[in-house]
């Protein structure tokens, strides 16, 4: 579709609404369903959308669903309004004793924190008008959507802070170098990571790409990796293939805790080996709260202080499993 002057007397909400509820979702069909309408009434309201633009804003195929530049630029501006429009009721609710809004959350999967859970306790206690949603996504999307002001906070696990973001570190999670039964060098407790370095490795798919995710981090330090012969994006399937003595990986060692309790897996590495990151909590100082999510962080912030800002001392914890590839409202 070649680009054309876009007719911006014909826009409306409702076109831009079902436009940002498709990324979102990544399909016409599941967008149709948290829509509430039918199938064709959203591919009208997409082709209406692009027409009334001038340009396509999705290239959709039975194996891709990816954004045209005017697209991308078509959803940031949609997510602007949506928080507009969400803050409209923060303001109109000022004199009434009711906060109401959303508060939204990224987050690696999962996370075990208990003053994080403190937090949603007393905030629905003293503001049951406020809704909250809470999505996973890895340390890059996480990172991507607060600094595009796409997203209020996260928790991700990154190598250090990062320049531009509030990044407070929360936690040290640990990791481990994993075999399966079947595999050689199961049981040994004295293996080098230089006797590791050629075994054939299965990878964690979102520890695969971009220099912020700590697995690369870990997985490289390590020297490890050079010869992938499995991948997935979702834990469990990462454990199989290890369990199933393909190859050595690495993982949280929080998450395969039961795996290592019944000798399913077994850790390789040693203690002075040292493979680790950090749990952070991050926000963005150049974006405007509403009044929710300014409700919200000083919750936090209190549950924070209230536990000497030592989380990890309550058996906090994190895990991983499937990200979305796009984060959303």
């Amino acid at each position: 579709m070649s680009g054309k002057k876009p007719k911006l007397h014909h826009l409306n909400w409702n076109l831009l609404h079902s436009f940002l509820v498709i990324v979102e979702e990544r399909s016409i069909t599941r967008a149709a369903d948290r829509l509430l309408v039918r199938q064709p009434t959203v591919s009208a309201a997409l082709q209406r959308l692009e027409e009334t633009l001038g340009g396509q804003l999705i290239q959709r195929d039975s194996r891709r669903f990816v954004l045209t530049k005017r697209g991308e630029l078509l959803y940031k501006e949609c997510v602007d309004i949506y928080r507009s429009v969400a803050r409209i009721g923060d303001r109109l609710s000022e004199d009434h004793d009711d906060l109401t809004g959303l508060v939204r959350l990224l987050v690696v999967t999962h996370v075990v924190l208990p003053p994080l859970d403190r937090t949603l306790t007393q905030l629905n206690r003293k503001h049951p008008g406020v809704s909250l949603r809470i999505d996973v996504a890895n340390s890059q999307d996480i990172i991507r959507a607060v600094s595009q002001k796409l997203s209020p906070f996260g928790f991700c696990l990154l190598a250090k802070p990062l320049a531009g973001l509030d990044c407070r570190p929360l936690l040290r999670e640990e990791f481990g170098i994993l075999c399966g039964q079947g595999h050689p060098l199961f049981g040994l407790s004295d293996v080098t990571l230089a006797e590791l370095r050629d075994e054939p490795f299965v990878a964690l798919a979102c520890g695969q790409d971009g220099a912020l995710e700590p697995m690369v981090s870990v997985r490289e330090g390590a020297g490890l990796g050079s010869r992938v012969v499995g991948s997935s994006p979702n834990l469990e399937e990462v454990t199989r293939m290890i369990a199933a003595g393909m190859g050595i990986g690495i993982l949280p060692l929080a998450a395969v805790e039961e795996a290592l309790a019944n000798r399913t897996l077994w850790n390789l590495a040693r203690a002075e080996d040292l493979l680790g990151a950090d749990l952070y909590f991050v926000s963005n100082p150049a974006m405007q709260l509403s009044a929710a999510e300014a409700a919200f962080l000083r919750l936090f912030e209190q549950q924070l202080v209230a536990a000497g800002e030592e989380p990890a001392a309550e058996a906090a914890e994190v895990a991983f499993s499937d990200p979305p590839a796009l984060p959303q409202h």
